[in-house]
């Protein structure tokens, strides 16, 4: 009877979402198609890694949210130290790139000054209040929570709001952007970042010592599983360590295809612009909106705009990657109301206008800016943990767990 019981579990565990599948499939193959006939090659193989970095974010549940909130409140370090192996694997394999670059690829650069540090700590704020970064809120709402769903709605509002107010924070005090490559040379934009990375490495791990007596490192390694790799990598929660790996090589995949490093946060600009310019709203009217870059997304459709794609991808990964585990909806099998509903508003909006002023989010201006030895993604980095700091003091008068 034990054994039948035993067999029954695990047959269970081996379920899937059909549905949920069956349309993320066809999701893909649909938009797939679509960015085919459409655009170049390069654009569906951009599609493609999108869709890998949807299914390593759910499955390894890479949020930044997250581990930075465990290190404030529960001392714990795992979510961290993961972000930072991170941040120095993706720069030991770009920077190199970059600063060898003979094919004209862009790194993730950007000034440093008002706008920065401004909208760097709102969306800290913002992160803790609607539960996600970029990237955090797309794979969650792929995944099916209806909270992030009403976050994402505000972040895309937010988002605008911040391209028609970021000429004015950029005529505020601030230095032109400052690349470690250039003043460094490649060997010293590595190092010096490196031996940053690692000092905080044992800040973290000297916290969660002092709170604990010891420190946790099992979440790198895959955990013993009845299941094995091969299901775990389906359906199982990935040790951070395959998460990092995949997680590098898809932002390094992104420069050599797309040109530039990985981000999230222009898309939601461009989504919320065309949807005034559909109603009538004429966008020339304002000035960001007639810079160069912006101007030319908006006028094309955005299955050629390579952070819409990988977004699309993204949410589809994440979606198929849930069904495949069927716990789509698992997160958030109810509408949020109240002061919950309350905080995906507010954070959805301090995340776009934050993201915006800011020059991306954790991805863009944070992973991307470190992995392109750029001065600003240090400047984010700090002056966003500090902005989570209050978000995560606040979180409890919205009635959100810490």
């Amino acid at each position: 009877m034990l054994k039948a019981t035993s067999l029954a579990s695990v047959s269970d565990s081996w379920r899937i979402d059909r549905f949920v599948v069956g349309a993320a499939f066809f999701g893909l193959v649909l938009l797939g198609g679509l960015i085919w006939l459409e655009t170049a090659p390069f654009m569906l193989a951009l599609f493609a890694v999108g869709t890998v970095l949807g299914v390593a974010l759910y499955h390894g549940a890479f949020g930044f949210t997250a581990g930075w909130r465990n290190l404030v409140i529960k001392r714990r370090g795992g979510g961290m130290r993961a972000q930072l192996l991170l941040f120095g694997l993706t720069a030991v394999l770009m920077v190199p790139i970059l600063g060898g670059n003979q094919d004209g690829l862009i790194g993730a650069v950007a000034p440093v000054g008002t706008s920065l540090v401004v909208g760097s700590f709102l969306f800290g704020i913002g992160m803790q209040l609607g539960g996600g970064c970029g990237s955090g809120t797309l794979f969650t709402v792929g995944a099916g929570n209806l909270r992030m769903a009403v976050t994402l709605l505000f972040f895309i509002i937010g988002a605008v709001l911040g391209s028609l107010h970021l000429p004015w924070w950029l005529d505020q005090p601030g230095i032109d952007p400052v690349s470690l490559i250039d003043a460094l040379g490649i060997p010293g934009a590595i190092g010096i970042q490196l031996v940053a990375l690692a000092g905080l490495w044992v800040w973290v791990d000297r916290r969660e010592r002092r709170a604990h007596g010891l420190i946790e490192r099992s979440e790198l390694r895959l955990k013993g599983s009845e299941h094995g790799v091969l299901r775990t990598l389906v359906s199982g929660r990935w040790p951070f360590a395959w998460a990092i790996l995949a997680l590098a090589l898809g932002n390094v995949l992104t420069l050599l295809i797309g040109g530039s490093p990985w981000g999230i946060t222009f898309a939601f600009n461009l989504w919320g612009a065309k949807a005034l310019q559909a109603v009538g709203v004429d966008m020339s009217q304002f000035e960001f909106w007639t810079w160069d870059y912006p101007a030319m997304a908006l006028a094309d459709s955005v299955l050629v705009n390579i952070t819409s794609v990988m977004n699309f991808g993204l949410l589809l990964g994440a979606m198929l990657a849930a069904g495949l585990a069927n716990r789509f909806n698992e997160a958030s099998r109810k509408r949020p109301e109240g002061r919950p509903f309350l905080a995906a508003v507010i954070g959805g909006l301090l995340l776009g206008y934050g993201a915006r002023l800011g020059f991306g989010c954790n991805i863009g201006a944070l992973f991307s800016g470190i992995g392109s030895a750029s001065l600003h993604a240090w400047i984010w980095f700090a002056s966003a943990f500090l902005g989570s700091l209050i978000g995560i003091r606040l979180r409890p008068w919205f009635r959100l767990a810490n």
